[in-house]
């Protein structure tokens, strides 16, 4: 099957054609009629699959041209740079169309992107939190919106977003269609559906937790902190062909300290990238990695879904996560569009029970591999690693507080003095042996 196989129109294929895609994935071409029906459809699919172009081509299709100056398709997505990568995929395939694309999110100033919805758009792309702000500030109007897309709901979900989402969805045209996409369905995921979509139609790409094919997984186990450090410096000197690396981390703090440890040791070549990193410091060091400017970047979750950068020839796990499927969007950054990708697990003993859950939700052990002869092994800590010492509590009984008792000190005579006021008739009946009466003021 190729795209001309699918009823879309000559703009689109046009498009296609420019970026040079012939066949679609399997959730493209699954989907594809199904959204075109009108239903309420739950997409499932993992990373790398092309879940994007899934539900652009079928809404773009039917989008038809409005002098109306509010947006007739709004997508959510989870995270800024989601919404930069949605918000190109749709200017490439709207080449030959006249049709107004606006991403909006948060973490800048709200101003410039007020004045853009103001002057009117056909799709808008936002996160969910300023996508609220512009609804009850008064700038974006919602009533023209007749496709409703919420990618990579999960993700939104843990990052908090529920009540924005609700509130959201309040606010919509009670007629309209919805589809979501996500890479597995939680529990809130259900009830979201139950409370807001109808009879909606799943269409699965992939079981969730298959592992991918094209990816040739690995663990090492690794004693620490610095012994990892040393690890990942070994493989990026001793393996040309890791030219284009991920490198996950478990936390922004650990970002920093891998980024602090190993960039003197590979200058101008590593980025990081988390949350608490700028907006243009996150784009820019995104872009640097995606240009080959960078050969590794350190990251955090935050980077581990919807965002596609092509070529990725590795992706270490340098901390396993504490979510089995969270694994499942790291590796799927490598071995996209039928190339071939390697992952590397870096796993310490506290880490083996999260190793176990991975290889359980994908029903396939991870290949060991021995750690190299010549690896420095480091002996040193952080403080996290290093064993805590429990001290036995021991209650102190203190004695008991009995009334009374004590010593008591008799006050000296000076101190005994109690003073005492004495009325000026008094004063004067002392002196003059009788009362002697003020003169009366003068009238």
């Amino acid at each position: 099957m190729t795209f001309k196989d699918l009823n879309l129109s000559n703009p689109l294929l046009n498009a296609l054609d420019d970026l040079g895609y012939t066949t679609p994935t399997t959730i493209q071409h699954k989907i594809f009629s199904v959204i075109m029906s009108g239903r309420d459809v739950c997409g499932i699919a993992q990373t790398g699959t092309g879940k994007t172009f899934a539900y652009l081509l079928p809404c773009l299709r039917q989008w038809n041209y409005s002098k109306d100056r509010f947006p007739q398709i709004l997508i959510m997505v989870p995270t800024r740079e989601l919404v930069k990568q949605v918000t190109e995929e749709i200017k490439k395939l709207s080449t030959y169309m006249t049709l107004v694309v606006v991403g909006v999110y948060g973490g800048v100033n709200m101003k410039p992107q007020e004045l853009e919805v103001e002057n009117g758009c056909d799709v808008i792309v936002a996160t969910p939190g300023r996508l609220l702000d512009l609804v009850l500030n008064g700038s974006l109007k919602l009533k023209a919106v007749k496709k409703l897309v919420i990618d990579e709901v999960d993700e939104m979900l843990n990052l908090g977003f529920r009540t924005q989402i609700n509130n959201i969805l309040e606010k919509l045209p009670p007629r309209r269609q919805n589809l979501m996409f996500s890479a597995t369905i939680t529990e809130d995921v259900e009830k979201m559906m139950d409370n807001y979509f109808v009879n909606p139609e799943r269409v699965e790409a992939a079981p969730t937790g298959t592992p991918l094919e094209n990816i040739n997984q690995n663990v090492y186990h690794v004693p620490n902190f610095y012994t990892k450090v040393n690890m990942l410096e070994y493989l990026l000197n001793h393996n040309p062909d890791m030219s284009k690396v991920l490198v996950f981390v478990g936390t922004k703090q650990l970002a920093d300290d891998l980024y602090d440890e190993i960039a003197p040791k590979f200058p101008d070549e590593v980025g990081v990238i988390h949350s608490n990193k700028s907006q243009n410091h996150r784009f820019n060091t995104v872009e640097q990695f995606k240009n080959g400017n960078y050969r590794f970047i350190i990251a955090t979750d935050i980077i581990a879904r919807g965002i596609d950068i092509s070529e990725v020839t590795h992706v270490v796990n340098f901390d396993m996560p504490e979510a089995p499927e969270a694994y499942i969007h790291r590796i799927g950054r490598t071995g996209r569009a039928d190339k071939k990708g390697i992952s590397l697990s870096f796993v310490t003993d506290k880490e083996k029970d999260q190793l176990e859950d991975i290889e359980g939700l994908m029903n396939y052990a991870i290949p060991l591999l021995p750690l190299p002869d010549d690896l420095e092994i480091s002996s040193v800590l952080t403080d996290d690693e290093m064993p805590k010492v429990r001290m036995k509590e021991v209650l102190i009984k203190l004695p008991k507080i009995t009334e009374g008792g004590g010593a008591f000190h008799e006050k000296s005579e000076k101190n005994k003095k109690v003073n005492v006021k004495i009325r000026h008739t008094d004063k004067m009946m002392q002196k003059y042996g009788k009362p002697l009466k003020r003169a009366p003021k003068k009238k």
